[in-house]
């Protein structure tokens, strides 16, 4: 995750004081339990809620999720991954990590780095069938 995380592209989305570690905790809750709330997913990830409402925050702004009120309960907001791909989750996705790892690794050698690529996302494939093919 830490490497991600250095890989990730940072421009254009300000300061933020949740870590990127939180969003991908999030995110793959949000992913697993589709319309849920905030204190649904404080409670299923053991986050404190303020770093998870910081998380949807930052989801917001980068156009990955939208949140609306619940029409059974006005009080509850319900959070779901946006209909579509936003140009910032585009960019993030598209994003090599090729130079994180080849740091991580401590090596230059792109034979190397283009190994460990394809050995990680087989491990993701074992881990999450399909993965590498979502969109």
């Amino acid at each position: 995750m830490k490497i991600g995380e250095e890989a990730m592209p940072t421009e254009g989305i300000g300061e933020h004081s949740t870590s990127v570690r939180t969003v991908l905790i999030v995110v793959s809750d949000l992913r697993a339990h589709p319309g849920t709330t905030v204190g649904e997913i404080a409670a299923r990830t053991g986050l404190p809620q303020s770093a998870v409402s910081a998380a949807i925050a930052r989801l917001r702004t980068a156009g990955a999720v939208i949140a609306e009120t619940d029409p059974a309960d006005r009080r509850r907001t319900i959070i779901r991954e946006a209909p579509e791909v936003s140009e910032r989750v585009t960019r993030v996705r598209d994003t090599p990590i090729d130079a994180a790892l080849a740091a991580a690794l401590g090596t230059d050698d792109p034979g190397r780095v283009s190994e460990t690529v394809a050995a990680l996302e087989e491990l993701a494939e074992r881990l999450i069938p399909g993965i590498i093919h979502q969109t």
